[in-house]
């Protein structure tokens, strides 16, 4: 009965909520349209809140879109021979109204795919599609959960983009959180262009108020003090309103006043360090000095981060309850320094839900996974330079430390058939919702599927699926992909479930 009610509409607070939890599983969101008009209703506003993000490679929204236009800007499109067949001539919703994140390069990126998709040659109305396609939403007065600034490729009209949206100062007001992405551009390789860029965002963030979000990366010394600068000045309330920011690549030598650029930031929530360079003792010593607790959320580190065990362990100590996301990666044999910090992790960071390691196979690594499976969800693990040496250990020891329920799991490593039968026993009863495999071993691939297919696909013990090695991939056999679907189980490509550091970036707060 409460089934029935459910599919009716006579639920509708309960049935919304339903469909809300899939609000990001787009082929199920697709489904839920054609069950009923009711249905349809709720799930098409979730569909396209954010569709420049939805990585299915039909970029057929983008006509739709342009449908909105008047009949004067229409003729002006077929001038440059785009086929009015390609805008749909009617549309059951005002689509434009829905959206609630937009993120301005992604928008450049998208109506790049669809021209190629459409075969559309004439490259020279680029621009011309993305400044109409803003002009619609700015029209429809959208009211944005989400506008990203995001600079991170060569876009010789970026400057006209923003310019637009400044003329429309309602369209920034609208949007209830800014986020600035400042990342590695060949914008800034001309200072003229940078000038221009840096002011133009200077006045978007002056005349919103609200930053909430900021990204900056390595450019030079000069781009990065320019961004300093802004935070460190009362002129844009950044002190009141950023709670997230986030530092990638990033050489901290001889940089000064860190910390009093963040204990100026009243409402900072969250620090990510991601692959900064030269964590030496004078960086570390500018976050010791500060008066106020240092919420370190993420901390990401390689050869060349520069940071000492005894450093660490000073940083662990002031913000290690912090940590959610650590990673840690290294091409050289330092194994007792290894040993050390990771000891320090343990010591002082139960909290991690995201982890990332890298060709580090000691038992201190399981150890620490072992310390944090009540948090953790997102495990990454390679074995690639020492692969031989490292996957047996991995495979043997790993199943039986994992939490009971895993959002992610990413697995690099050379598999032995009998050391994986052991990791798939230990680990039954191990629900995980995304599942990547990689065998490092290029003729294994038809004896380690039977496994998979025996402990995995039969127990029902994954949401989505990628297994592949250098010669296969299992998406490509569509009869294998079909049976796994047999047990509500996705097969996808690697790249469409691999969860990368820009996208991790992109979900920082």
């Amino acid at each position: 009965m409460s089934c029935s009610k459910i599919f009716s509409g006579t639920l509708p607070e309960l049935t919304e909520n339903i469909i809300k939890y899939f609000q990001d599983d787009y082929s199920t969101l697709y489904s839920c349209v054609l069950v009923n008009r009711f249905w349809c209703r709720i799930s098409i506003p979730l569909l396209w809140k954010n569709p420049f993000s939805i990585s299915t490679g039909n970029y057929n929204f983008i006509g739709i879109y342009l449908h909105n236009l008047n009949v004067e800007l229409k003729t002006k499109l077929n001038e440059y021979k785009i086929n009015e067949n390609l805008l749909l001539s009617n549309t059951l919703f005002n689509y434009p109204s829905f959206l609630k994140y937009l993120n301005l390069s992604k928008i450049v990126t998208s109506a790049e795919k669809w021209f190629y998709t459409t075969r559309i040659k004439n490259l020279d109305i680029k621009k011309l599609i993305i400044m109409l396609l803003l002009k619609i939403f700015i029209k429809n007065e959208v009211n944005l959960h989400t506008l990203e600034i995001e600079i991170n490729l060569y876009i010789e009209y970026f400057d006209d983009i923003l310019e637009l949206i400044l003329q429309n100062p309602n369209f920034i007001l609208n949007a209830k959180n800014l986020k600035l992405f400042i990342l590695k551009s060949k914008l800034f390789n001309n200072n003229s262009n940078s000038t221009l860029i840096n002011n133009r965002v200077l006045q978007v963030i002056n005349l919103h108020q609200n930053l909430k979000n900021i990204i900056l990366t390595y450019n030079n010394d000069k781009e990065f003090l320019f961004y300093q600068s802004l935070l460190l000045s009362k002129d844009y309330n950044c002190s009141n309103t950023l709670n997230t920011i986030t530092l990638y690549r990033i050489n901290f030598k001889d940089m000064i006043n860190l910390n009093k650029m963040f204990e100026q930031l009243n409402v900072l929530e969250s620090v990510h360090i991601i692959f900064c360079y030269s964590l030496n003792t004078s960086f570390i010593q500018q976050i010791l000095n500060l008066t106020k607790p240092f919420k370190l959320r993420s901390l990401f580190l390689n050869g060349r981060s520069g940071i000492k065990k005894s450093s660490l362990l000073l940083l662990l100590q002031k913000s290690g309850c912090y940590l959610k996301n650590f990673r840690y990666s290294t091409m050289y044999n330092e194994s007792d320094r290894v040993r050390q910090m990771f000891g320090s992790v343990i010591n002082y960071c139960k909290n991690i839900k995201y982890l990332d390691i890298d060709d580090i196979i000691y038992p201190v690594v399981l150890d620490l996974i072992e310390n944090i499976k009540q948090n953790l969800n997102y495990l990454f693990i390679s074995s690639e330079i020492i692969r031989f040496r490292g996957s047996p250990i991995i495979l043997r020891n790993l199943g039986q430390i994992l939490p009971s329920r895993l959002e992610y799991l990413d697995s690099t490593l050379c598999i032995d058939v009998s050391d994986f039968e052991v990791f798939l026993k230990n680990s039954q009863g191990i629900f995980i919702k995304k599942l990547l495999i990689k065998d490092l071993d290029e003729n294994n691939y038809d004896n380690i599927l039977p496994y998979i297919k025996k402990y995995i696909m039969k127990e029902k013990r994954v949401g989505y699926l990628n297994f592949r090695n250098h010669n296969k991939e299992l998406f490509d056999f569509s009869d294998e992909v079909k049976e796994f679907k047999l047990y509500n189980i996705r097969v996808r490509k690697y790249e469409d479930l691999y969860f990368n550091i820009y996208q991790f970036m992109q979900k920082l707060d």
